[in-house]
């Protein structure tokens, strides 16, 4: 548990931040080790989001947690151990209170004798993302750590630049659903029940469509808290079988995979992700076997992840990637199990991973232009079709009067 302190060290100098202890009693204990005279010690209360999903611990930011990696890089390799390395870094967010508590907790199970692994897993501030804490681990037993930290710096900044960018691209087309739905609403709920009073006080017999579209408006005005209250249910029932239903969230990912366009921005994007945590984990001296399941935790989707496992324990017993890959049966890129196959064949495989990671980046961007180029005119389109047929069916009775009469 982490605890809040505020003390006076042996200079006379005030002190505050937060230490990791199993109790109050161990807290103030590791404080008087230290030195330090304390005029106040509490536990640190959780963030209100924190209180709501109480027993989950809020995730680090990325851009922090690339930051933090690459700071401990250059400190470890200017030969600075990794205790002191963590306390200059946490110098460096005395603005930031929840990363500057995280590090002090570092640095205090580092002092007990823990390894840097081991606080990571131990400390109670953040969520650290698997693929990261296994990676130093790993490195820690291989003494590559300076070295994979700095990957890892520039892994996860990359990471978190196509993010943003695919962020950026896709809010002007979410823009345009969310205005079509808020406009087809209103027309739905206020502009047909007011063109369908008239059509009631005239008597006249209505076309096909215009019933449809009365019908329609009266569904939604009747019944509107119902629909929303459904909306949202069938939304949170997903979101909740995704996190806990290791089945269901394999049939979703795959679907997702087998999307013509999208599937093969999301399979790009993947194989990207994968082949650049191979390169990085390879070229720190990393087992082949152990690089391949630290890659498979870095994958998104699930069916993606199952089969780089399932690949991993062929690679246990004497088999080749590719070919494991090959006889797999799942639909993946044929370029790509060439590549690897290359690789094996030539002992150039860490080099052909990189080089594939880059070529996949490189072809998603342009996946991505020609996907949202497209994606702009045909939901204009689409609201443009909703919308003329909305109007169309309630112009067809007054042209009927008009030559009728």
């Amino acid at each position: 548990m982490l605890y809040k302190f505020r003390a006076i060290d042996q200079k006379g100098e005030r002190q505050k931040g937060a230490i990791e202890a199993a109790s109050i009693e161990e807290a103030a204990a590791k404080l008087r080790a230290k030195g330090l005279l304390f005029d106040m010690l509490a536990p640190s209360k959780p963030s209100a989001i924190a209180r709501v999903f109480r027993g989950r611990k809020e995730r680090i930011a990325p851009n922090n947690l690339a930051r933090i990696s690459r700071d401990l890089a250059i400190y470890l390799k200017a030969g600075v151990s990794i205790v002191n390395a963590i306390r200059l870094a946490s110098s460096q967010y005395a603005s930031d209170r929840k990363t500057a508590n995280f590090l002090s907790a570092l640095a205090t199970l580092l002092d007990e004798g823990k390894s840097f692994s081991q606080a990571l897993e131990n400390q109670s501030v953040f969520e650290i993302p698997a693929f990261f804490a296994q990676s130093i681990r790993i490195s820690e037993n291989g003494g590559v750590l300076p070295e994979v930290l700095r990957e890892l710096s520039r892994f996860i900044k990359d990471q978190e630049s196509v993010k943003k960018q695919a962020k950026n691209a896709l809010f002007y087309p979410l823009f345009i659903v969310i205005v079509s739905i808020c406009m087809l609403i209103f027309m739905m709920t206020v502009v047909v029940p007011q063109i369908t009073g008239m059509f009631e006080q005239l008597g006249q017999e209505l076309p096909s469509i215009t019933r449809f579209v009365i019908g329609v408006s009266d569904f939604i005005a009747a019944y509107w808290i119902a629909i929303a209250a459904a909306i949202a249910a069938i939304a949170a029932a997903h979101t909740i079988a995704l996190k806990t239903r290791q089945s269901y969230r394999y049939a979703v990912h795959l679907f997702i995979i087998k999307i013509p366009l999208l599937g093969r921005i999301t399979m790009n994007a993947e194989l990207a992700r994968f082949c650049y945590m191979c390169s990085v984990l390879m070229r720190s001296g990393v087992p082949f076997v152990q690089t391949i399941r630290l890659a498979a935790n870095v994958q998104t989707n699930e069916a993606l992840s199952s089969l780089f496992f399932k690949a991993s324990d062929r690679l246990v017993e004497g088999g080749r990637l590719s070919v494991a890959l090959q006889q797999s049966g799942f639909e993946i890129d044929r370029a790509f199990i060439r590549s690897i196959a290359l690789g094996e064949e030539t002992s150039e495989l860490e080099a052909i991973l990189s080089n594939l990671s880059t070529l996949y980046f490189e072809e998603n961007r342009d996946r991505i232009a020609v996907f949202l180029s497209l994606l702009e005119p045909a939901l204009m389109l689409l609201v443009g079709a909703m919308v003329g047929f909305i109007i169309t069916a309630m112009l067809l009775p007054i042209f009927s009067m008009s030559f009728g009469g």
